[in-house]
């Protein structure tokens, strides 16, 4: 241990909006100041795809808001400038195929080729440390709630299990063959034991000498912490290193609503102190075992961000140890990332890319997570305010 003083200020608004000019920062005002009415978030999904089956020229609109606040683009390609500008301030990207709901085989091939090319793209590239996939995405959801509900399969069923399983080999596979780290994201707890035990596989095979495939560990259920102490001593017993995306989680109000109509006990926690806390004590145990985790502390939660940067600190972990990153999503929480990676920390934003119309759904339920998160809106409108009256001052 050191008596060393961590030295960080996530107030420093200065850092946290260099990117932006004035009027994208009135534009982020307004964005967030609309995605704080409840409402509107609500009646969002609907309006825009009515605007859409009238032929209303909505997309140009979308594009020059929503899109360019919390979306990279259409296409990898697209995402060159925001890739290009995250790195300017030491801020990696990680390019999120955000396009959701799909239920035909076609569009699970198409979603298992994109991620490949998002693996390309990251291949020897310092620009893009990881790449990321959801398994639905490749898989439906119905079957694998079948599976995770250890039901029985018809034979068509497990053919289509097969390929689900061969579409996430060969993505992880190709991670591996081109040194690219992959992070599975983590999804609703009725389907979670199934990708947990497809990211177990996948790590036994491709974590042998470093961890190249990441779970993801959603520590706002009471099940989480203990899953994953367990997880590293799977790992121990069959030689691999453990890799590990840890969030708070994603789905709250769904969870609770299924719990209550199908009557049983609510996966989530009773209280966000006793998710937080989970949360903290989560990183405290991969610190304690970074020999055998890498990890990335996925969080907009500004605590929990100084907790891990003062525990680097006092076990003379390096800021740039590549073992631990910090991540934040694109458009939010800039005072995190920006001042982390100023810092010299390992830093990285999901960069949500996909066509403006199949994007919707994730956009929408963003949304309506930072409404629900207490006071995450009304934080991002003070720290614009406050750098916009800063701003002001110096000009004067």
């Amino acid at each position: 241990m050191n008596n060393k003083k961590l030295n960080l200020d996530f107030s420093n608004t200065e850092i946290a909006f260099k990117s932006k000019s004035d009027s994208e920062l009135r534009m982020s005002n307004f964005l967030f100041k609309a995605i704080g009415i409840n409402w509107l978030v609500k009646i969002g999904t609907p309006l825009v795809e009515t605007a859409f089956s009238l032929h209303l020229p909505i997309k140009t609109l979308i594009k020059k808001t929503v899109y360019q606040q919390f979306v990279g683009g259409e296409s990898i390609t697209d995402c060159e400038k925001a890739i290009d500008n995250l790195y300017k301030y030491n801020i990696g990207t990680i390019l999120d195929y955000s396009v959701e709901g799909k239920e035909a085989e076609a569009d699970f091939d198409f979603t298992t080729q994109e991620t490949i090319e998002t693996i390309h793209k990251a291949k020897g590239n310092s620009k893009i440390p990881f790449s990321v996939f959801k398994v639905t995405g490749v898989a439906r959801f119905e079957l694998l709630s079948k599976v995770n509900d250890n039901l029985t399969l018809t034979t068509e069923e497990q053919t289509e299990f097969e390929k689900v399983k061969a579409r996430i080999e060969k993505i992880c596979s190709t991670a591996f063959e081109n040194h690219v780290r992959i992070f599975i994201d983590a999804e609703e707890s009725w389907i979670q034991n199934t990708i947990d035990a497809l990211a177990t596989k996948m790590m036994e095979k491709f974590n042998k000498t470093e961890a190249i495939v990441f779970n993801t560990i959603q520590l706002y259920r009471h099940d989480r912490l203990e899953f994953l102490k367990n997880s590293l001593v799977a790992a121990n017993q069959n030689n691999y290193f453990y890799g590990v995306k840890l969030v708070r989680g994603a789905y709250m109000e769904k969870e609770a609503k299924r719990a209550l109509e199908m009557n049983y006990t609510n996966p989530i926690q009773n209280s966000k102190e006793n998710s937080d806390a989970d949360y903290n004590n989560a990183l405290s145990f991969c610190i304690e075992n970074i020999n055998k985790i890498s990890f990335c502390a996925g969080t907009h939660n500004e605590n929990s961000s100084k907790l891990l940067a003062q525990l680097m600190l006092d076990n003379n972990i390096a800021n740039n140890d590549k073992r631990i990153y910090f991540s934040q999503l694109y458009g939010m929480s800039d005072n995190l990332s920006y001042n982390l990676a100023n810092a010299g920390y390992n830093v990285a934003k999901y960069l949500p890319y996909g066509p403006v119309r199949a994007v919707l759904p994730y956009l929408f339920r963003r949304a309506a997570e930072n409404t629900s998160v207490k006071g995450q809106t009304g934080r991002e409108l003070n720290l614009i305010l406050t750098e916009r009256k800063r701003r002001a001052t110096a000009t004067k």
